[in-house]
């Protein structure tokens, strides 16, 4: 595979396709099956979680939103941000690059799924992910991505939305930056960072969400989790106002030694309201995870932000193993597979073959009518 500083990879084997396809379905299915075992214990304490689940918590998806495997705030986001990333390549070849843009259009978009009663029909670059039926549901979405998405203009890490709010609905939504493989670290955290800023705008909020993108970018890479750490941690230290978040890490890297996993050590972490909170929790869980099932069961048996939590862990575990890494009845009964699916795909063949569905002197095609220019 050959890259360029910024870009994306010029020259893909199949092997490597094909490697890179199972870890993208792999982050976007992990962080969802994390975020819907959480959705149904988002709000309980452990003691509650235990009581009325039995002592080991939960250890399968529980109803929320009226079903089992029902998805959150977390993964809708998460599956706009994919989609403003694919429309950022696929309007390259038009001279204009600036994916935060095609990122915060995206988001708008996810913001008419929460106030709409459904698709707009008559709204002609909605492209197709804004128009699945099943996205336009309510599922507690933070209120400072509500309120940072309210209006069209775009916060930048220079003038930010929500300049105080350093809340997990950020960091919650980053993997996808991470995916762009073919970027330098410090670029993926760039973006991740400007992106975030769009809604959370208190450093604390803006970092973990860069932060969280180059680990998740180490493990798409095939690197291990703890290296992609300690390379995180380098990025963050030259970006002033990261000493609560690189905190937060040096501290998941101690809990890693100091002695077996638990819920109590997860919590010792913190709740996962908050940004950093939330990315050492995920981060931790995946360092120590046995399997996927086992620190999935972990990221989200605690009494805090288990859906963000547990959808940061999947989407980590995801990159690292790829799909088949992920326990199989956990997919089939996930709300919304096919989309998540259909998406991670479109993800990783624009990536990887985005020239011959778009570029210069090819015939505009569906692919233009699935993500408009």
């Amino acid at each position: 595979m050959t890259t360029t500083a910024g870009s994306t990879p010029a020259l893909w084997s199949r092997a490597e396709q094909q490697d890179f396809r199972a870890r993208v379905r792999g982050c976007l299915l992990g962080g969802a099956i994390g975020d819907a075992l959480g959705a149904g214990i988002e709000f309980d304490s452990l003691a509650a979680i235990r009581a009325a689940h039995g002592p080991e918590g939960v250890t399968d998806y529980v109803p929320a939103y009226g079903r089992r495997g029902a998805v959150t705030d977390d993964t809708q986001m998460t599956l706009f941000t994919v989609d403003g990333l694919i429309r950022a390549h696929v309007r390259r070849d038009t001279g204009a690059w600036h994916p935060p843009t095609d990122v915060h259009r995206a988001h708008l978009r996810w913001a008419a799924t929460q106030r709409d009663w459904g698709p707009d029909e008559r709204e002609p670059d909605a492209g197709w992910l804004a128009r699945e039926e099943w996205l336009y549901a309510r599922r507690a979405p933070g209120n400072a991505c509500l309120s940072g998405l309210a209006d069209t203009t775009m916060g930048t890490l220079e003038a930010p939305k929500n300049p105080g709010s350093k809340g997990c609905g950020a960091v919650m939504r980053s993997a996808p930056f991470g995916l762009l493989v073919g970027w330098e670290p410090e670029l993926v955290f760039q973006l991740a960072a400007e992106c975030a800023a769009q809604t959370h705008g208190h450093p604390s909020g803006y970092l973990a969400a860069g932060a969280f993108a180059v680990i998740v970018h180490g493990a798409a890479r095939g690197d291990g989790l703890d290296g992609s750490v300690q390379r995180a941690l380098a990025v963050l230290a030259a970006h002033p106002g990261h000493e609560e978040t690189s905190g937060a890490l040096q501290q998941a890297l101690g809990a890693v030694r100091q002695g077996m996993p638990s819920p109590e050590r997860v919590a010792s972490l913190g709740e996962g309201w908050v940004a950093e909170e939330a990315l050492a929790m995920g981060v931790y869980c995946a360092l120590v995870a046995e399997d996927v099932r086992h620190g999935l069961l972990l990221a989200v048996n605690h009494g805090g932000d288990s859906d963000s939590t547990g959808s940061l862990c999947g989407n980590l575990l995801g990159a690292l193993h790829g799909e088949t890494a992920l326990p199989a009845g956990w997919v089939a009964e996930l709300e919304g597979r096919a989309t998540v699916l259909q998406l991670a795909d479109d993800f990783a063949m624009e990536l990887t073959q985005g020239a011959s569905l778009h570029s210069p002197g090819v015939p505009e095609s569906a692919w233009l009518t699935r993500y408009p220019r």
